[in-house]
């Protein structure tokens, strides 16, 4: 016998709101779960289901002021071989003009310290953070080893905090924070992206719940809540797009990079490959005006350079050429990429130190790779899968020659800083990722790259870092120096 709904019209009543308010019920108990448990632990990638993700991330040469685009630097076919070292010296030296904290009568370096097995891993995984870019996606891209990411950075003589998202989210609230400099810098504020969206807006986060259920649940009960859903797709698409390009809507806060791979006004020519058809045109004596026109609307910002300057160039001042580097088709003076990076970080520097700037300045040391039987351009690889101590491994001539001058333009400027008023802290990260060789994507900065051929000869990068990995480090080092500044 078939029944007729028509005839039980307070039957069907009855039914469909009993489902309504099973429905609400859900949705009120997934929204709190949400809420209140977002954080996610950290899965292995073999328990993981792998994105099918095309292999389109290529290395753009020149890209626009954001973080989305990828270029590969130290790639240039004319990089001069390595100068050699000044002094006998090869590991890098303590500096006293580093961050130091109070720990009852001693100080203490944050900056120095040793890797430390760490069972709990990263706080964010390549499938809870959008923000990955796919060359430093290591875990997307097929890397099968995952025990470099069960370490942490532990000063040797006091307590480092782990980095607090909801607490540094809270002491940015109405600020703004910038990252200025070259890839690593798109790098680091990936990681940093990744570690701040463990705490997400709370709207969005009640936005993207409720598409959950209603995608899943309601669409297919009643085709009167269609509109309701296309309206809620269409406000979290909005939301959404805020948190992607770094804007947390509920602290009023957002997070940028600016992409000036020598801080000085330059003309780069590459093509799509990072491969130079040109010396870089390099004006020694103006600043880019990518981030000085920025400069005093940056609340906070981590502002660095190092590799690019490593690169065949003519150099200007006033406008004149005055000499290259590594340039031996040109009857021109080789000055050396030591004469232009001299030259370029005083101006930097004097700039930011006279600047009376009100917010907090970092600059950051550069970062060393670690290229093995060759570089970027001739088949250098990385093949560690953990971490070295201290002196197992020697700093390059050429990172140990970038950091020497890096060092002193900071304490040249150092005094004139705090005479203005400027707070103006050094980042030194150099020692800390000396000691991880293991943290670079090397082959796996492509899409599974030997699921064709397991010998297939591939383009490593031992210069960037895999995300989650090493880089996050800096989160902890740099909260507590935030901290710490703002307290005093």
């Amino acid at each position: 016998m078939k029944l007729n709904w028509k005839l039980c019209p307070s039957v069907n009543k009855y039914n469909q709101l009993l489902l309504k308010l099973a429905v609400a019920i859900l949705l009120v108990g997934l929204a709190f779960r949400f809420l209140f448990f977002s954080s996610q632990e950290f899965s292995s990638p073999d328990l993981e289901t792998t994105p099918v993700v095309a292999k389109t991330d290529v290395a753009e040469a020149t890209p626009p002021d954001n973080f989305t685009i990828d270029v590969s630097e130290y790639e240039d076919q004319n990089l001069e071989p390595e100068k050699e070292p000044d002094d006998e010296n090869d590991t890098p030296q303590k500096e006293n003009d580093t961050p130091q904290k109070d720990s009852g009568e001693e100080k203490c370096d944050i900056f120095t310290g040793d890797w430390i097995p760490d069972q709990s891993g990263p706080v964010y995984t390549n499938e809870s953070c959008a923000f990955i870019e796919g060359h430093q996606n290591c875990m997307r891209n097929g890397r099968p080893d995952t025990g470099y990411l069960y370490w942490r950075w532990k000063p040797r003589n006091c307590q480092l905090p782990q980095f607090n998202a909801e607490k540094l989210l809270s002491m940015m609230r109405n600020k703004t924070w910038a990252l200025i400099g070259d890839s690593i810098s798109r790098n680091h504020v990936q990681s940093l992206l990744c570690m701040l969206s463990t705490v997400y807006d709370s709207m969005i986060l009640f936005m993207l719940t409720l598409q959950m259920i209603l995608t899943q649940v309601m669409l297919r009960l009643y085709n009167e809540y269609y509109n309701l859903l296309k309206k809620l797709l269409k406000f979290i698409m909005m939301r959404n797009s805020n948190l992607k390009h770094g804007s947390f809507p509920s602290y009023n806060f957002s997070l940028s990079v600016v992409w000036s791979p020598f801080l000085a006004k330059a003309a780069i020519f590459e093509d799509i490959n990072g491969v130079s058809t040109s010396e870089v045109e390099l004006h020694l004596d103006k600043l880019d005006k990518k981030w000085t026109e920025q400069y005093f609307n940056i609340d906070y910002m981590i502002i660095s350079t190092g590799k690019w300057f490593l690169k065949s160039a003519i150099y200007y001042e006033n406008d004149t050429v005055v000499g290259c580097h590594y340039c031996p088709k040109r009857n021109l003076t080789e000055l050396g990429f030591d004469y232009a990076y001299n030259k370029t970080l005083y101006h930097v520097m004097d700039f930011i130190a006279t600047s009376k700037h009100k917010g907090l300045v970092f600059f950051r040391t550069s970062t060393p790779d670690h290229f093995e039987n060759g570089e970027w351009h001739n088949g250098g690889t990385c093949k560690k899968t953990s971490p070295v101590n201290e002196g197992e491994i020697k700093i390059k001539d050429l990172h140990r020659i970038l950091r020497s001058i890096e060092l002193a333009a900071f304490q040249d400027t150092a005094t004139k800083a705090v005479e203005n008023g400027v707070k103006f802290k050094l980042l030194d990260f150099t020692n800390l990722l000396l000691l991880r060789p293991d943290g670079h994507p090397g082959p796996y900065r492509s899409f599974h790259p030997f699921a064709e051929d397991k010998n297939a000869t591939v383009q490593n990068d031992c210069l960037h870092w895999c995300l989650p990995g090493p880089l996050d480090a800096w989160n902890d080092l740099i909260m507590e120096m935030m901290v710490n500044a703002l307290e005093n």
